[in-house]
C-alpha cells in the first residue's frame, strides 16, 4: 500500500534515495524495484533486519534491475548520517508526526538532498486526524503517537522556509478514514468489533487486489481520496 506516487516524485533507475523513518519497507521495496539505489532509514533495528532480509529475498528472487542497491541504516532523524546532496530523491512518510523537533528534521532532509533533487512528506491529513483525536485519546496518547496534526499550508511553510520549493499535493487512503473512525469510535484496540473485523478484511481485499472487489475498492478510494484521503503527500524540489 504506497502513499508517494514515484512517477510524480521522478524517480529514475540509479537514482539514489533515502526512505527516512522507513519502517516495515514499502516505499524502500518499490524504490529498489524499480531500479533505485536505496537507503532505508530508522531508528528501530529491528524493523530494519527485516528489511534487508526482504531486500536480499528481492534480489534473490530477481524481482529488481541488475544494478540496485539497497541497505539499510539505524539512526536519528535530527543526525542524519550522509554528506550534504547526496541523495537524488528523499521520501519521509508518516514520519514527522511522531517527530519533536520537525523542523530540524525537514532542515536534515534538506541538506542531504542535492540542488535539482525532489521529496516527497506524507503527513495525516488534517480533517480525518481531527476527528480521530475526538473520537479517541487511546489513538494519538502512546509513547511515539502522534504530536501533531498538521494543515497543508503549515507543512508546506516549514519545507519552503527550509529551502525547497512546493510543487503540489495529493491524498490517499480515502478508505482507511472511516476505518479509523470506526476503530476510535468502539476503542482503538478492539479489533474483534464485527463492524471493525468486517471493514478491515474489505482493506486486506483492496491491498491483495482481489478479483471485482478491487474495481470496487479502487473506485470508491478515488472518489473519497479528495475528501477525506487519510495521508496529504506533498511534493518538493530543491533550486538548483
Amino acid at each position: 500500500m504506497l502513499t508517494v506516487d514515484f512517477d510524480r516524485l521522478g524517480l529514475r533507475p540509479g537514482d539514489r534515495v533515502i526512505d527516512m523513518g522507513c519502517g516495515a519497507g514499502r516505499h524502500a521495496f518499490e524504490m529498489y524495484r524499480r531500479g533505485a539505489d536505496v537507503v532505508a532509514f530508522d531508528q528501530d533495528a529491528d524493523a530494519l533486519a527485516e528489511v534487508l532480509d526482504l531486500f536480499g529475498a528481492m534480489k534473490e528472487a530477481g524481482e529488481v534491475p541488475a544494478g540496485a542497491e539497497a541497505d539499510i541504516k539505524e539512526g536519528d532523524a535530527l543526525e542524519l548520517p550522509f554528506a550534504d546532496g547526496e541523495f537524488d530523491r528523499v521520501v519521509a512518510s508518516e514520519v514527522l508526526e511522531h517527530i519533536p523537533n520537525d523542523i530540524r528534521a525537514i532542515d536534515e532532509l534538506v541538506r542531504v538532498l542535492r540542488p535539482g533533487g525532489t521529496m516527497a512528506l506524507t503527513v495525516p491529513r488534517w480533517l480525518p486526524e481531527v476527528v480521530c483525536w475526538k473520537l479517541s485519546d487511546d489513538y494519538h496518547n502512546t509513547p511515539g503517537g502522534h504530536i501533531r496534526i498538521y494543515s497543508d499550508k503549515e507543512l508546506i511553510g516549514k519545507a519552503v522556509n527550509a529551502g525547497l520549493e512546493y510543487d503540489g499535493i495529493d491524498y490517499a487512503h480515502g478508505l482507511h478514514s472511516p476505518y479509523w473512525w470506526l476503530k476510535c469510535a468502539v476503542g482503538v484496540s478492539n479489533d474483534q468489533n464485527p463492524l471493525v473485523k468486517a471493514y478491515h478484511q474489505v482493506l486486506v481485499w483492496d491491498i491483495m487486489r482481489a478479483r471485482g472487489w478491487s474495481t470496487l475498492t479502487r473506485g470508491a478510494e478515488k472518489l473519497l481520496n479528495p475528501l477525506v484521503g487519510k495521508s496529504m503527500v506533498l511534493y518538493f524540489h530543491k533550486p538548483e
